[in-house]
């Protein structure tokens, strides 16, 4: 009479659960691109009279895409910091000698050691991003500055906003 009592229970939970209906997530996440660039691809050829491997000519071939901004306590990449990676990625690809650091940075609030765990998450997120288009992980670095280096000073929504961001900086 057991058996039956406890296969009688595992039938209804079966049947409940295949009865269960899971949602599609209203906001699908960003397609990844190609990991190896073609042709079409390509970024166009920097006419600035930058010398490559310098910021300037890093800057100037993304479109000056070499900073990804946060919302608040966030590190997540959203679509338009996907574009912006995807285009670092590309130039990246094309110049296979040139290596980076991702530096991560946070708006004033929040204590010193909270504002640098979190400027190393948003680093870390921009480059596995980054990674995870091709990049080997040896030419990525990352650092954190927390609130250190602001570029916006004001303690208003603004300059947050300008101060939560990753930047892509050039070391070679």
């Amino acid at each position: 009479m057991n058996r039956n009592i406890v296969i009688a229970a595992i039938m209804t939970g079966t049947f409940a659960l295949a009865g269960c209906k899971t949602a599609a997530p209203k906001q699908l996440p960003p397609q990844q691109a190609s990991t190896m660039p073609d042709e079409t691809d390509a970024l166009p050829p920097v006419e600035t009279g930058a010398s490559l491997g310098t910021q300037a000519h890093f800057e100037s071939a993304v479109n000056g895409q070499n900073v990804v901004y946060f919302d608040t306590d966030r590190y997540n990449i959203d679509s338009v910091d996907a574009a912006a990676l995807q285009t670092q990625a590309q130039y990246l690809m094309q110049h296979t000698s040139i290596t980076v650091t991702v530096e991560g940075h946070a708006d004033e609030r929040g204590t010193r050691d909270y504002n640098l765990a979190l400027g190393e998450r948003r680093a870390n997120a921009a480059k596995n991003y980054l990674v995870g288009l091709g990049i080997p992980a040896s030419r990525v670095g990352t650092v954190s500055y927390g609130k250190e280096r602001p570029v916006a000073i004001g303690s208003d929504e603004n300059s947050w906003a300008r101060n939560r961001r990753a930047v892509t900086v050039v070391i070679n």
